[in-house]
């Protein structure tokens, strides 16, 4: 996939000065930076940074960053799917994933994850590709964020749809396992119709077997 400039904007004043929205953020410049301690959902803030840093550097790879001066607050990451899941299994070069959205707790209530999605498609970008994510409750902070499983599966639908992506059925099983779970998918607009094609028969595996 190819890399464009990047795209930053302020999203509102930070304590420290403006949070920053930046990417797609080259391997070096993500160096540079520290992860925001409460960063740790996924792995150990150390860890996660070496992470955004490997992915960086994939050639479909794709960071989305708000930071606070040279502080990750949160990120976003694109890439392809894991070779260990059944969406890989198209071999499809235009079929990216939007993998993880996390935001330091003290900032979740700034609109930061729309705000870095939103700049991850801003000016035609992936218009050239079927982005997808799957969202299952089990990876939801429902804790910390007051709401039941319901609610935030509402929330996440309402911000992938900021975006243009909408619900997809599929009868993969790990989303089939609660019926909060979802497939939100976005197929660009320069994608061409074999590429969708495939993907439906990546999404139903059960429609396509004799």
């Amino acid at each position: 996939m190819e890399h464009y400039k990047r795209y930053q904007r302020v999203a509102r004043p930070g304590r420290a000065g403006p949070i920053v929205i930046e990417g797609p953020v080259e391997p070096e410049r993500l160096k540079g930076y520290r992860l925001h301690d409460k960063l740790d959902a996924f792995r150990r803030p150390r860890e996660q940074h070496e992470a955004l840093v490997e992915i960086a550097g994939l050639p479909e790879g794709r960071i989305i960053v708000a930071r606070e001066e040279d502080t990750i607050v949160g990120y976003v990451t694109f890439h392809y799917p894991d070779e260990l899941e059944r969406w890989s299994e198209g071999g499809m070069d235009d079929l990216i994933e939007l993998g993880a959205i996390e935001v330091a707790d003290e900032y979740r209530s700034l609109g930061l994850g729309k705000a870095m999605i939103v700049a991850a498609f801003a000016e035609e970008q992936l218009d050239n590709a079927i982005v997808y994510t799957t969202e299952y409750y089990w990876h939801w902070d429902l804790e910390k964020s007051g709401l039941n499983v319901w609610q935030y599966r509402e929330m996440m639908e309402k911000l992938m749809k900021s975006v243009g992506m909408v619900w997809f059925a599929t009868d993969d099983p790990e989303i089939c396992a609660h019926p909060a779970n979802c497939l939100m998918v976005r197929i660009g607009k320069d994608v061409p119709l074999s590429s969708a094609e495939q993907f439906d028969r990546v999404r139903f595996r059960q429609r396509f077997m004799y």
